[in-house]
């Protein structure tokens, strides 16, 4: 029998080590392009998704300060914690596509492979460029409080979509700009060049999870807005805070009657 969407997203949730799991997405994202996977969703998603030795996974409150961003030191310490937020996207993203693409006409799979294939290739970039520098991802303890986000939506995909690419996601379109403005005042035109990359591709992923959340509620025929406020306020623990890059989260159909009402003075 030829292997379903699902059995593919399992694979890349089932894999621990770097290497295998920008592996099992990128064939994922291949084998669903060329027609080699069933649009089936017979297996079960994990609860959590399988992590390497290391990084050390800390809570937030226990990481370690980066230090200043323009040393070196800072900097690793930087690209490094990029590239755990990337690592940990790679799941999120197939992590959604196998637990709710059921629910969702076969252009759900569509956008969810790409965006996982697309977290894939980010973490590799940036994981070249740690090994530049002299380090690699693992040197550095990250925390997982991306996959908390997760299990707290595992059961319900508007929920999903709200809180990982609506609020999460759309927070990296706000400081990314600034990130990349701080590499090039040290002159580090190769890592400003990579989340230039990155940010042009998270605009579509927010643009897919605000597609599909407002696809959902319109089968449900309820307000997207209003139903996007309360989600947020149930499920998500920060706070949606300016600055805003209204430009980049208009692109992505993310518009201010979603979180303006939200926002912290």
């Amino acid at each position: 029998m030829t292997r379903s969407v699902a059995e593919a997203a399992r694979a890349v949730l089932d894999a621990a080590d770097p290497p295998a799991k920008i592996k099992a997405a990128r064939a994922a994202a291949r084998d669903w392009r060329l027609g080699r996977l069933d649009h089936r969703f017979d297996v079960t998603m994990p609860d959590r998704p399988a992590r390497p030795d290391r990084p050390e996974l800390l809570p937030p409150n226990r990481m370690p300060k980066r230090g200043k961003g323009g040393s070196e030191r800072g900097r690793v310490a930087l690209i490094h914690a990029l590239a755990h937020i990337e690592f940990a996207a790679i799941d999120l993203a197939f992590d959604a596509l196998g637990r709710f693409g059921g629910r969702f006409p076969r252009g759900f799979a569509d956008d969810w492979m790409r965006v996982g294939a697309d977290e894939a290739m980010h973490f590799a970039l940036l994981d070249r460029r740690l090994k530049q520098l002299g380090s690699h991802y693992g040197a550095l303890p990250a925390h997982d409080g991306l996959w908390d986000a997760a299990a707290a939506t595992a059961h319900d995909p508007l929920a999903r979509m709200a809180v990982v690419p609506m609020v999460l996601e759309a927070r990296g379109l706000d400081i990314t700009p600034s990130t990349i403005e701080k590499f090039l005042a040290v002159g580090d035109a190769a890592t400003a060049k990579i989340l230039t990359r990155i940010l042009t591709d998270e605009i579509a992923h927010v643009r897919a999870g605000t597609r599909w959340f407002e696809s959902g509620c319109a089968q449900q025929n309820i307000n997207p807005e209003a139903t996007w406020q309360q989600l947020v306020r149930t499920y998500f623990r920060g706070l949606i805070k300016p600055p805003f890059n209204d430009s980049a989260r208009d692109s992505a159909g993310l518009t201010r009657g979603y979180y303006q009402a939200l926002a912290v003075p």
